[in-house]
């Protein structure tokens, strides 16, 4: 009875989804599924309650203001026709093929992405695949696959979090995750290739897809080698934009024109702004409350309004306003499930209960890791719900701690892009009638995870079997 309880916020989120629910409708009943297993089974201290708030409140505050700054920018730029004239601009760097995509899906998505975090990345890469002449339900499908790279997003703090819960070294455990993610990129970058190519060039796009995985592996994990974990998703994002545009390059004369310069130079400033705010914070060695001077929160609305010049039009601040409406409650109710089922001891107790399978956990630990990801739309929460207890069983089982462990960090980072907030955050920022492929868009995400995390837990067997 216990174990079915403490299953039953995912099982049953899962399952309203899989019937086509709407996320906060899923998220609605996930969340009264985890208060009803605590109320019978996983009671939490009052000072444990009190504990998780403070630590968690200021966290989910943050977020919602950095979907708020991230769909308040996306708008100012679709209005001002900015995001058009810098996916113009793409298109003849890169050509109007499966390079273009993947230049979004291994680059730019993925360079932002580890930037600023917490789904940052699909504000900028959506708006721009919206202008690629695809179907919007494919747009927002190939825009979440850019979320490929999440172990480093935002620096890597769900990295940093795995590694001081498993004991294990962080740039170590960044370095092998690289190693261990030519899955998931090899996986995006082929997916976003068929989705994105004409039936009778589906061979070619597959093999460029796969190539471009192949290589930004290669960029991820030399970078972290060299660098460090933490500026490794960027700087590797980086290499794999230059090539997708040294590349592809069709014209070389064109220009971006006033309006795709400014939307240019407002990514510049978000980016700019989170890099140098976290440098000076760093350097002159700032409490822990000075790191919000450094957070896409405070950078996404100077963004806009330096892109706006101040005075952001009316329209687009209404829009924004209203997606976040439709984002903000699905997000907040997702992170809360995740802290629910942590602080309570519910996701400790079905991992636990998972591993007296033995050798076989070594097939459900990546599941277990996606769970994670999916319930919590975060890195760093799947990984503050399950890194320690990973860990536990790893050692138990007698396997390598650091591979199993970046098999986990992997699979949990991966499955966030199938998170309803994130599914929702995308929704909004494609164009009006992808609402109604919501369930499309789901199982074919859901679907794409399923193959990459079997092909961990196949990987995490083998290893574990040596």
């Amino acid at each position: 009875m216990i174990l079915i309880l403490s299953a039953l916020p995912v099982l049953s989120t899962i399952l309203a989804l899989s019937f086509g629910a709407r996320s906060l409708h899923a998220a609605l009943l996930g969340t009264g599924s985890a208060i009803l297993a605590i109320l019978l089974a996983f009671p939490i201290p009052a000072d444990g309650m009190a504990a998780a708030a403070m630590r968690w409140l200021p966290i989910m505050a943050e977020v919602l203001l950095i979907v708020a700054g991230g769909l308040l920018l996306s708008e100012v730029l679709r209005d001002a026709g900015g995001q058009s004239s810098l996916a113009k601009w793409i298109r003849g760097r890169a050509g109007h093929g499966v390079g273009a995509i993947l230049l979004v899906v291994h680059g730019i998505t993925p360079f932002a992405e580890s930037l600023t975090g917490f789904g940052i990345g699909v504000t900028i890469g959506i708006p721009l695949l919206a202008y690629f002449g695809l179907p919007a339900r494919k747009v927002v499908v190939i825009g979440l696959l850019g979320l490929c790279a999440v172990p480093w997003g935002s620096m890597g703090p769900g990295t940093l979090i795995a590694a001081t819960m498993a004991g294990v070294p962080f740039p170590t455990l960044g370095v092998v995750s690289g190693v261990i993610s030519l899955i998931p990129f090899v996986v995006s970058g082929v997916v976003a290739a068929w989705l994105a190519s004409p039936p009778v060039n589906r061979g070619t796009a597959v093999l460029q897809g796969a190539l471009s995985g192949m290589a930004l592996t290669i960029a991820v994990t030399v970078a972290n080698t060299l660098f460090g974990t933490a500026p490794a998703g960027a700087l590797g994002a980086l290499v794999m934009i230059t090539f997708h545009l040294l590349r592809g390059r069709q014209q070389d004369t064109l220009s971006l024109g006033p309006s795709g310069r400014r939307s240019l130079g407002a990514y510049g400033v978000l980016l700019g702004g989170v890099l140098a705010a976290g440098l000076i914070v760093k350097l002159a060695g700032l409490s822990e409350g000075w790191r919000y001077i450094a957070s896409p929160a405070l950078w996404l609305f100077i963004a806009a309004g330096w892109f706006a010049r101040g005075r952001p039009a009316a329209q687009p601040v209404r829009r924004a306003w209203t997606a976040w409406r439709q984002v903000a409650p699905v997000t907040g109710l997702f992170i809360l499930l995740g802290v629910l089922m942590a602080i309570s001891g519910m996701a400790a107790f079905l991992a636990q209960t998972l591993a007296g399978a033995g050798p076989l956990y070594l097939a459900a630990a990546p599941f277990v890791g996606a769970i994670g990801g999916f319930v919590t739309g975060s890195n760093s929460g799947a990984n503050a719900m399950f890194a320690a207890t990973q860990a536990e069983i790893a050692r138990s089982l007698g396997v390598d701690v650091l591979w199993f462990m970046a098999i986990h960090n992997v699979a949990a980072a991966f499955l966030l892009m199938a998170s309803p907030g994130k599914i929702e955050m995308a929704v909004q920022l494609a164009p009006a009638d992808t609402a109604e492929h919501r369930r499309w868009i789901q199982t074919t995400i859901l679907a794409t995870a399923f193959v990459v995390v079997t092909l961990l837990a196949i990987v995490n067997i083998g290893l574990g079997l040596r």
